[in-house]
């Protein structure tokens, strides 16, 4: 068998920093699985739990939390092996990808499965209980497996600063797509069962988990040339790391600007997913609309995400990415902080906070991962490796758990707010007030600091176009 790299039909040399269309649209094309899972997990999993598998909120939190929490500690793990795995055939990152795509696919459809355990609801409870858990840890494990390595990606493409910005804006692209796409399937399969919602999110499980699967093997298969190209014009690409894992900790925790990225993108993730989780029943008890609405407002959010996408990117390539970040960060600071004062009769006016909202999104998809790149090289220049693996493992581990433990919060206050969980027979119930104010302040003041937390941060991060042309300069004449 012939594992050497493939060469034909590349229609770029390794050395050229500027990425073909066709390479650009498979490489965004691998983020639209992740963000057709993510984005149904996080706007409907708590929901799901509560109102649908009949959960109790607390039991409901401690799942979210456990997933989530496991789904970080895993990070590091698959970052540091894909960092040290060799494949003459497939590099380091694209055999994670090819082997764990369908259990991937296949644990994201376990979860919305509604199992009966036992005729006694206790007992059935717990069973839930402990079945979601199971299901949370192999579904995240699985979703890093595959998409940890998609990430670290990025910077074995292109060195090019702007190139980055503009590749960044295709996985977007798909990522946004991808999200809008699952909200279109929610909106139909809603249509379709009305009545019955265990075999709505049946069915959303279903025809999430192969639409998710599907456009990975297009990312693996359409950019695979690529990077076995510039992996063997650079072979310093694919060298295993032989620093010790705590060593790595140390050098990572030390980066400076990469305390800075993570900072800020941890800000803006902490924004989105505290309103993505407590959306649902902001819409259904507080402006006592359908439940169908959720998936409306969701849309105009996204889709002016996706819309915007490739306008930051093309404002960035003229004033720069933290300028951009303020712009954006700037539209969605007024959305979010509206969203807590409005009233149950003002549904117009939650649909142009929605819209406003979007603006702020998209820079949240697009400086950050646009930042991260930039500081490998500055470490790579300080330290001699390429540790692409550890970085984007660290970035996205803080993030969970800083989400994981933020979302968990935001239900245990429900929970203390004194939620009413919907039953067969009241499917509807008036929340009390201490409910009703604890779901507007998760869905207003708490992102709001957030936001601002991450402008403040942004204003101090200290990589500027001009420094890192200054870091490739420095490497380029070090490898000479």
């Amino acid at each position: 068998m012939n594992n050497s790299p493939p060469s034909d039909g590349l229609s770029e040399t390794p050395g050229n920093e500027k990425l073909s269309f066709s390479t650009k649209l498979a490489y965004g094309a691998g983020d639209m699985g992740a963000a057709i899972t993510a984005n149904i997990g996080v706007f409907y999993t708590a929901y799901f739990f509560t109102d649908v598998a009949g959960l109790d909120i607390d039991k409901a939190a401690w799942v979210l939390l456990i997933g989530k929490v496991w789904d970080a500690v895993n990070d590091p793990i698959v970052g540091i092996l894909s960092d040290r795995t060799q494949n003459r055939r497939w590099g380091r990152r694209l055999p994670w990808m090819l082997y764990g795509a369908i259990p991937f696919g296949i644990t994201f459809f376990l979860q919305w499965i509604v199992p009966r355990f036992s005729a006694n609801d206790a007992a059935n409870d717990w069973a839930l209980f402990w079945y979601y858990v199971a299901i949370a840890i192999l579904f995240n494990s699985f979703y890093t497996a595959v998409n940890l390595p998609y990430t670290a990606l990025t910077p074995e493409l292109t060195q090019d600063y702007d190139e980055r910005t503009n590749l960044n804006s295709f996985r977007f692209a798909f990522s946004i797509g991808g999200s809008i796409l699952s909200i279109i399937f929610v909106r139909i399969i809603a249509g379709l069962i009305p009545e019955d919602r265990i075999q709505q999110y049946l069915l959303i499980g279903a025809v999430c988990a192969v639409i998710s699967v599907l456009p990975l093997y297009w990312c693996i298969f359409g950019i695979r040339a690529r990077v076995m190209a510039v992996a063997a014009q650079n072979p310093n690409l694919e060298q295993p790391v032989s620093v010790p894992i705590f060593d790595q900790l140390r050098i990572v925790l030390s980066n400076r600007p990469f305390l800075f990225v993570v900072g800020i993108y941890l800000c803006s993730w902490l924004a989105v997913q505290l309103t993505a989780a407590i959306i649902p029943y902001f819409v259904t008890s507080w402006m006592r609309l359908p439940d169908a609405v959720t998936a409306q407002v969701i849309f105009a959010v996204q889709g002016t995400a996706f819309i915007t996408l490739f306008v930051w990117s093309a404002v960035s390539q003229r004033v720069g990415k933290k300028a951009v970040y303020f712009m954006g960060m700037s539209l969605w600071i007024l959305a979010q902080g509206g969203l807590f004062f409005l009233q149950p009769s003002q549904i117009s006016l939650m649909y142009v906070l929605a819209v406003m909202a979007g603006f702020g999104v998209s820079t949240a998809y697009l400086i950050p991962w646009s930042m991260l790149p930039d500081v490998i090289e500055m470490d790579e220049l300080r330290t001699g490796q390429r540790r692409e693996g550890i970085f984007y493992s660290f970035f996205v581990l803080l993030q969970k758990v800083g989400l994981a433990l933020a979302v968990a919060l935001v239900l245990q206050s429900l929970n203390w707010a004194g939620y009413l969980v919907p039953t067969a027979e009241n499917l509807r119930p008036i929340q009390p007030a201490s409910a009703l104010l604890a779901i507007r302040v998760a869905i207003g003041p708490l992102p709001t600091v957030a936001l601002i937390c991450g402008l403040v941060l942004a204003y101090f991060y200290p990589i500027t176009r001009e420094v890192h042309a200054e870091i490739l300069h420095k490497l380029r004449e070090r490898d000479r």
